[in-house]
C-alpha cells in the first residue's frame, strides 16, 4: 500500500496517537495477553536513547505523523523531523500548527469511525519542525545533532548503506544514535545484492563500528491496527550507539 494513501495515514495516527482504549475498543479477541508496552512505541524508542539531561538539537528520520518527534522536544530545544511521505509530513505539520486532526478508525474496512489527535502533556510545538527528504539522500545542510532517531526505516530502503554511510555526519562527537528495525527485510523494498548477508544486528555492527560504539539492543514491541478482526504484533530490534568522540 502507497504511503501517500489515506488509509494508511489513518492507521499510523492511530497507532502515533490513539490510546488503549481507542487502539482496542471491539477488538475481536481478548487483549489481556498482549506484551506490555505495545501500544507506546513511538515514545518507548525515544526513551531507549537513555538520555536524562536536556539536549540541543535531535533528529527523527522516518518520523512518520511525527509521534516520536513531538516527544523528543520533551528533550531537545530543537527537533527535526523527516519522513519519504508528502501525506505523513502534511499531517505532523497541521498536529504542530494546533489544527485539530480526525482521522478514521476502522471496524471493518467499510465501516470507519471518526477519532481526533490529542498531544500528550509537555510537547513543546515551538520546538519542532517537519520536511519530506529521502534518507539515502539527506540534504547537506542538517548539521550535527546529539540525538538521531530512526525507528521502523532501515529495512524499507532501497540501499540502506547509503543511510548508514551518512550517519557519521549527522552525530556530532558523544552523540546518541538510536536505530529500530523489524528487520522485515523483503526484495519489494531492498534489492537483493543489498539485503544484510547475516543478522540484521551484525549487519549494523559491521557498518557503524568504525565510527559509534555499541551500547545495547532490546526487543521493542508495537501493534498496529488495521480493523478490529487484523492488527498486526510485532517486535522491532532497537540498538543504541554512541558517536566515538
Amino acid at each position: 500500500m502507497s504511503y501517500e494513501s489515506n488509509i494508511l495515514r489513518d492507521w499510523y495516527l492511530l497507532f502515533h496517537f490513539g490510546t488503549a482504549d481507542e487502539v482496542l475498543d471491539d477488538v475481536a479477541f481478548d487483549p489481556s495477553g498482549l506484551p506490555p508496552g505495545c501500544l507506546e512505541f513511538p515514545v518507548a524508542t525515544v526513551k531507549a536513547a537513555g538520555i536524562a539531561e536536556p539536549i540541543g538539537r535531535a533528529l527523527d528520520i522516518g518520523c512518520a505523523v511525527g509521534r516520536s518527534s513531538f516527544e523528543l522536544t520533551k528533550l531537545a530545544s530543537e527537533v527535526i523531523g523527516i519522513d519519504f511521505s508528502q501525506s505523513f509530513i502534511d499531517v505532523a505539520e497541521e498536529i504542530r500548527h494546533g489544527k485539530e486532526i480526525v482521522y478514521r478508525r476502522y471496524n471493518e474496512m467499510h465501516q470507519p469511525e471518526p477519532l481526533r489527535v490529542n498531544l500528550p502533556d509537555g510537547v513543546k510545538l515551538d520546538h519542532v519542525s517537519f520536511e519530506q527528504g529521502d534518507a539515502m539522500n539527506l540534504r547537506e545542510d542538517l548539521g550535527k545533532f546529539n540525538l538521531v532517531h530512526a525507528a521502523n526505516l532501515l529495512c524499507r530502503l532501497t540501499e540502506p548503506q547509503k543511510f548508514l554511510n551518512r550517519l557519521p555526519d549527522l552525530v556530532a562527537e558523544g552523540g546518541t544514535l538510536v536505530i529500530a528495525t523489524p528487520a522485515t527485510w523483503m526484495e519489494e523494498y531492498t534489492t537483493r545484492e543489498n539485503l544484510p548477508q547475516g543478522a540484521t544486528l551484525d549487519y549494523l555492527k559491521k557498518h557503524l563500528s568504525e565510527n559509534f560504539e555499541f551500547q545495547r539492543v532490546c526487543e521493542v514491541p508495537f501493534l498496529i491496527r488495521e480493523h478490529k478482526r487484523k492488527l498486526q504484533l510485532s517486535t522491532s530490534q532497537t540498538s543504541t550507539w554512541k558517536r566515538h568522540g
